[in-house]
């Protein structure tokens, strides 16, 4: 069996799609060899980049999700569906740390992103660095998303907190400021009808005296910033 075989086979196990940790963690199954070199994982991206460029195989359907060529793509969550589209902008999330290059964590891996694609699959850290005190560290592994620098000592650089409904507002705000200690931003991410109740909230106290490391991003926003993030990319490569 060649390695686009056993990409396809991986694939198909997972009914069309693959993240780079289902392929990392799966593909010595059916290529028992892949790990035989020591820039093995090099190796496997040039296959899966290589089949893309040539249109043949595969297609690329995320920042870092893969599928079958022939595969049709789930459509996005209705925004009504507010379970659905919680884990969905979670997995947005998720995705844009890694494309950043941060190192990602979240609360909720058994969740689905979209296409057969849990959150674990594409959290780059399976468990939270004990960065600090065990209390606030607690707390933290309760955060949504949470970016962590990926060099040197890891601690938070950016957090992600979801909140479809406004009971949940408040909670969202205590777990982020469990973090003032450290060079944290926090953002609530929310349908955009939530903007009024974010900025009264903020006004109040405690939060008023740390309202600027708080930013308030709609659904809309970072499903675009999603959307186009890899266009921007190419973009400032051609340009800077």
């Amino acid at each position: 069996m060649t390695k686009v075989e056993a990409i396809k086979k991986l694939m198909e196990d997972n009914q069309g799609t693959a993240t780079w940790d289902i392929l990392y963690e799966n593909l010595e199954k059916y290529y028992p060899t892949v790990k035989s070199s020591e820039d093995w994982e090099a190796g496997v991206r040039g296959v899966l980049y290589r089949e893309i460029r040539n249109n043949k195989s595969f297609k690329k359907i995320g920042l870092g999700i893969f599928a079958l060529k022939e595969y049709t793509q789930e459509e996005q969550p209705k925004k009504e569906d507010t379970i659905r589209m919680h884990s969905f902008i979670e997995g947005i999330c998720l995705e844009l740390g890694n494309f950043k290059n941060y190192l990602t964590y979240t609360a909720d891996p058994s969740a689905v992103f979209r296409d057969n694609i849990r959150l674990l699959h594409l959290a780059k850290m399976k468990n939270m660095p004990d960065f600090t005190y065990p209390e606030i560290i607690q707390e933290t592994k309760r955060i949504d998303v949470v970016w962590f620098n990926e060099k040197g000592l890891q601690f938070p650089q950016k957090v992600f907190e979801v909140v479809d409904s406004l009971g949940t507002l408040s909670g969202a705000f205590n777990r982020s400021l469990q973090l003032l200690n450290f060079r944290t931003e926090f953002y609530i991410v929310a349908p955009e009808q939530h903007r009024n109740k974010f900025n009264q909230t903020i006004n109040l106290e405690p939060y008023h005296s740390n309202k600027d490391k708080f930013k308030f991003i709609n659904y809309d926003e970072i499903i675009s910033l999603y959307e186009n993030a890899e266009r921007v990319n190419q973009l400032e490569r051609k340009i800077f």
